[in-house]
């Protein structure tokens, strides 16, 4: 049998789901986090590119759900239901969210990455879904490829080599 596999591939503000033997990779995570949710007995993963901690934060009447962590991560959810999925098997794997630039003022406004994090953690604690891996925050940017068929997480941080979670 020959599998041959694809990889999709998460723009910035995007989502999408995919099943074994494909992977989902998403790149340019700097202060966004890659939000990884999968199910492990049924080989199906979803990905979303989250670029800021809420939807208030949105400048115009229409929303990209995938840009925000409140609607982001619901929005997954609802696309692996589509699936078939149990929302309660899920599980996560989180990647980014770091302090891409210095600044000489403590302003909150300006740690987008943490506060990213922050609120996608908030988000899967209100969904009773387990962080069961992450590679969060720093300064570096960071490109995430995962692995339905593995649930493994691969991470290429710059300057920092590869790691797998």
């Amino acid at each position: 049998m020959n599998l041959s596999n694809q990889v999709i591939k998460v723009g910035i503000a995007q989502m999408d789901v995919v099943k074994e033997p494909n992977t989902i990779r998403t790149s340019g995570l700097g202060s966004c986090v890659g939000v990884v949710l999968y199910d492990e007995s049924k080989k199906i993963a979803g990905l979303v590119h989250v670029m800021l901690p809420d939807s208030s934060l949105g400048k115009t009447d229409t929303i990209n759900e995938a840009k925000f962590a409140d609607t982001g991560i619901k929005g997954l959810i609802d696309m692996l239901k589509l699936e078939g999925v149990q929302p309660f098997r899920l599980k996560a794997k989180i990647a980014g969210g770091a302090q891409m630039f210095r600044f000489t003022t403590d302003k909150d406004s300006m740690r987008i990455g943490p506060r990213n994090v922050e609120a996608v953690k908030t988000e899967l604690k209100k969904f009773g879904i387990p962080i069961v891996a992450e590679d969060t925050g720093g300064n570096s940017g960071r490109t995430i490829e995962f692995n339905p068929t593995t649930c493994m997480l691969n991470i290429r941080t710059v300057n920092q080599g590869v790691s797998e979670i």
